[in-house]
C-alpha cells in the first residue's frame, strides 16, 4: 500500500479534459467467496496503477491476500482455488486491509485516475459490502467529487459489435492482450483488464478521444443501450429481463 500511495502521491490531479488513451488508470479486481456483495466477501484483491506512457514498466502493483470470516462457496472456489483453510492460515485480518485498499482507491479518484475492473459493479459493489460489514467508510463518503471508473467490457459492447462471449478471457484474446499469469488470480485479471485499454483505443478511435468528464455518462447510455437490446433477446425467448443499471447517477 505505501508504494501505491508514494506513486499516486507524485503526481498532480489529472484534467477533466485527460482522454481515455492518455489517462493514467487504477486496475482492481477482486476474488472473493461468492457473488453476492453484503452476503459474500472478498478473499484477495489487486490495485495496479498504470501510466499509459510507461506501460507495463512503470506499474505500481499491491495485493492482498485475506481470511473473509465467511465460506468460500463451492463455485467460488472451483474457479479461484482458494479454500477456507488456505484463507484461514494466510490471510489478513479485513479491517485493515479493506481500509488500505480503500484509501488507496480514494487517494486516486481524488487526483482524477479511474478506478478501472471489468465488469466494474461487481467489484465496486462487493468493496462496499465489505466496508460496510465492518463499519468501515463507505467508499463514495471518502471521494471528492463522484467515482469515476472505467469498465472495458461496457466500452468493448459498445465499440466492437462481435459476437461471442465477452469474458475477460475472451475479449483479452479478441484484442491479442497476452496474460501475465493465469486468469481468476486477481492480479492477472487486473493487469488483463487493464491492458485493454491501449488496444481498444487504437482500434476505435471515438472511444480513445473520450473525455474523464464525459466517459460515466457515456458509459452508462452505452449500458442502456445494450440492456435494452438484450433484454429483447431473453423476452423472446421467454426469460427473465435483466434490470441492473451501470452505476446510477447516486452511485457516483
Amino acid at each position: 500500500m505505501t508504494e501505491l500511495l508514494q506513486a499516486l502521491d507524485s503526481i498532480a490531479a489529472q484534467s477533466e479534459d485527460t482522454t481515455l488513451a492518455d489517462t493514467r488508470i487504477l486496475g482492481f479486481d477482486t476474488e472473493t467467496t461468492g457473488t453476492r456483495a453484503g452476503s459474500d466477501a472478498i478473499c484477495s484483491a489487486t490495485l495496479v496503477l498504470r501510466d499509459p506512457a510507461k506501460g507495463h514498466d512503470g506499474d505500481v502493483v499491491g495485493e492482498w491476500l485475506m481470511n473473509p470470516h465467511r465460506p468460500v462457496s463451492p463455485g467460488a472456489s472451483r474457479v479461484n482455488g482458494f479454500t477456507d483453510e488456505f484463507l484461514q492460515a494466510n490471510g489478513g485480518e479485513p479491517v485493515e486491509l479493506l481500509e488500505a485498499i480503500a484509501s488507496v482507491i480514494a487517494e486516486a479518484q481524488n487526483r482524477r485516475v479511474p478506478l478501472l475492473a471489468y465488469n466494474a459493479p461487481f467489484d465496486v459493489h462487493m468493496l462496499e459490502g465489505d466496508l460496510a460489514r465492518w463499519d468501515l467508510k463507505p467508499l463514495h463518503e471518502r471521494l471528492n467529487d463522484g467515482l469515476l471508473v472505467i469498465d472495458p467490457l461496457v466500452i468493448d459492447r459498445k465499440v466492437s459489435h462481435r459476437k461471442g462471449k465477452r469474458t475477460l478471457t475472451d475479449t483479452t484474446f479478441y484484442y491479442g492482450v497476452e496474460p501475465h499469469g493465469d486468469f481468476h488470480d486477481a492480479t492477472a485479471d487486473t493487469i488483463a483488464a487493464v491492458d485493454l485499454v491501449a488496444p481498444i483505443a487504437r482500434l476505435h478511435p471515438d472511444a480513445a478521444a473520450l473525455r474523464l468528464d464525459e466517459l460515466m455518462d457515456w458509459q452508462r447510455a452505452a449500458h442502456a443501450e445494450w440492456k435494452e437490446s438484450f433484454n429483447r433477446w431473453l423476452e423472446a425467448r421467454g426469460r427473465r429481463p435483466i434490470r441492473e443499471d451501470w452505476f446510477g447517477k447516486d452511485q457516483d
